[in-house]
């Protein structure tokens, strides 16, 4: 796991070089074991070094071909290096690592190696032979790539801060990511918050070439579902979802560094730590956040599965005087403005400081076995369609009562849900994670036209333009939730959080193999009771029922708590620091904090937290209207 940096294109740069060494020092966090920059032929390219195979300085990146024909900058892992390396008998190999194998993968099968790869990446290769470098991210986008063009130029990283640190990026807000970001506490890719600044999209990989840059999808989830999965047996599929699962977790034990995992006590990651203790002769090193707020501590929890496995296990107890102290640092580490984010911050902190280098995590269990609720309401809502044939009017009349009789932000989000056109997926998904309707966002920020929303768009090209409604109902949530939530929030807080740390985080359930089957599964076998049945069978008595029948909590801080108490003097000056700015009405911030303070059930704490985190991030970096 490592940063890298670039620019292509140098025609007008005094001084490339330093211009990418600014850029790799931004993110000296993602690499504490080496770093290093090369210039070739109208390019020059960074690198900041994190060890896990391969340990040596033989390792270290830019990394060349013996030929001189190709270098690379390497952010990620290939766990089935030692197999693509069996099938390169030709190339001899200077080093045990598995970016000389994707080097010699690439010598030998161009481009078309990225069929071969498993694993999570982000890479930058130089082909001197065709003058082209070559971006490419993996499948499921674990690992991020953000780039630009300037005046010709094209830049990229591994975050954000870093094409900030280049000084040719203007330090300038995206208004229509803004409002993204109000909606859902995130900026839905390729936007971000920054204006010009895009991410590459998972499964992508861009080819520039004398200046042409073309942008190609060489992995997309419903053109690589296996739909014969829809046909199979259903002992059939239990054994191969355990199967697949059991190789994920096996595929990422692979490592020349102390690893570990994060521990919730929930079934993603307990099932998650059970198989790796299964594939393990030592003990399994194994982590949770624990609070003294017991209706959010999942302690109990945690304790039994780490007792059934025998793992060395660390609870660690977070009270608010903690949360105060670390905040700083935590908000620091923020590539993106996250509410969600300081979670993964303490237990990376802890993880890293008890000598784990890489840790195994629970992250894609929900999405792609339909974990969340958001499964079976839009099961509920599709099922209940024929409501829609009722006139607006009459449904706007039924929302409205409903909000009244029930006040709160789910009974707000459900009044227009009834007043939508259809209870069709791209009507309904795009409610299930809003914070800020549209008439708020107009309160907010008067005066700026709200742009159309980003999750509706993006899920109406999935399903009508990409094909996803030929899938299964619930495989269709899966890729709205994959697309967007874990996408943009779950992925890129476990990236940016861990990393602040030099903690590379690996994520079985987003194995490549895995999700192709599990989105081919009807609907039927994949929730025929209950939410995740499928995984649970699949695992048979691996877990005990304790954990398997347990209540869902979700793994989230007591904020609203300690927003009103401990961390109260902070949130307020955030807020008034927000209202001052042009982007924001004072009155309309002010208003909402008074109301949340007061306890209004519609002003959940993580409308106010999300503002609160984004004041900090547009100070911190100086980001401008």
């Amino acid at each position: 796991m490592c940063g890298i940096t670039g620019i292509v294109g140098l025609v007008g740069l005094d001084t490339p070089e330093v211009i990418v060494g600014h850029m790799t020092e931004a993110m000296a966090h993602r690499g504490p074991n080496a770093q290093g920059w090369w210039r070739g032929p109208d390019l020059v390219l960074g690198h900041r070094r994190l060890s896990i195979i391969d340990i040596s300085p033989a390792s270290d990146q830019p990394f060349h071909s013996t030929d001189g024909h190709y270098t690379i900058v390497f952010n990620g892992e290939i766990y089935n290096y030692r197999e693509l390396r069996a099938l390169l008998p030709e190339h001899t190999f200077r080093t045990g690592s598995d970016t000389e194998v994707l080097l010699a993968a690439y010598a030998k099968w161009g481009i078309a190696c990225l069929e071969r790869l498993q694993g999570m990446f982000a890479f930058a290769l130089w082909d001197a032979r065709s003058g082209e470098l070559h971006l490419v991210r993996d499948r499921l986008g674990i690992k991020p790539i953000y780039l630009t063009q300037q005046s010709g130029h094209l830049l990229f990283a591994s975050e954000l801060r870093s094409l900030l640190a280049s000084g040719l990026v203007p330090r300038k807000v995206d208004q229509a990511a803004l409002a993204d970001h109000l909606r859902y506490q995130t900026v839905h890719a390729p936007a971000t918050l920054v204006k010009d600044v895009r991410m590459l999209m998972p499964g992508h990989r861009l080819r520039w070439k004398a200046g042409a840059v073309e942008e190609h999808v060489w992995w997309h989830p419903v053109r690589n579902t296996r739909t014969e999965a829809a046909d199979l047996p259903r002992d059939v599929i239990l054994r191969e979802v355990r199967d697949r699962l059991g190789r994920a977790v096996e595929k990422r034990m692979v490592s020349d560094v102390p690893f570990g995992a994060f521990l919730s006590g929930g079934i993603d990651s307990s099932a998650v730590v059970g198989l790796m203790a299964q594939a393990s002769t030592a003990p399994v090193h194994t982590f949770s956040v624990v609070f003294d707020e017991e209706k959010f501590s999942e302690e109990r929890y945690a304790r039994i599965i780490a007792a059934k496995f025998n793992t060395k296990h660390t609870s660690i107890r977070l009270q608010p005087d903690d949360m105060l102290r670390l905040l700083p640092d935590a908000l620091d580490a923020m590539d993106h403005p996250s509410g969600d984010g300081p979670n993964t911050y303490v237990v990376s902190k802890v993880t890293k400081a008890a000598g784990i280098t890489m840790a195994l995590s629970g992250l894609g269990g929900d999405e792609v076995f339909a974990g969340y609720p958001v499964f079976a309401r839009s099961l509920a809502l599709r099922r209940r369609n024929w409501l829609t044939v009722l006139p607006r009017p009459v449904r706007g009349l039924a929302g409205d009562l409903f909000a009244v009789i029930r006040p709160g932000h789910a009974s707000t989000k459900a009044a227009q849900l009834l007043r939508a056109a259809s209870f069709a997926l791209e009507e309904t998904y795009p409610l299930s994670r809003v914070l800020f309707t549209d008439h708020e966002l107009e309160a907010l920020r008067p005066g700026q036209v709200v742009p159309p929303n980003a999750v509706r768009k993006q899920v109406a090209h999935m399903l009508h333009e990409e094909g996803g409604d030929r899938l299964p109902f619930l495989s269709q949530v899966s890729l709205a939730e994959m697309g967007t939530y874990m996408q943009n929030v779950l992925l890129r807080d476990t990236d940016q959080m861990s990393m602040a740390h030099a903690l590379e985080v690996r994520v079985p359930f987003l194995d490549h193999d895995l999700v192709e089957f599990v989105l081919g599964v009807n609907d039927e076998q994949k929730f025929p009771h209950s939410p995740k049945q499928l995984l649970v069978e699949s695992l048979g008595d691996l877990l005990p029922a304790s954990i398997v029948n347990r209540p869902k909590m979700g793994f989230t801080l007591p904020w609203a708590e300690w927003m009103r108490s401990d961390l109260r003097s902070y949130c307020s000056s955030r807020l008034e620091a927000l209202g001052r700015k042009e982007l924001f009405d004072a009155r309309a911030v002010d208003a909402l904090w008074n109301r949340f303070l007061a306890g209004d059930k519609l002003v959940p704490w993580g409308r106010v937290w999300h503002l609160v985190v984004l004041s900090d991030w547009l100070d911190r970096h100086s980001i401008e209207a």
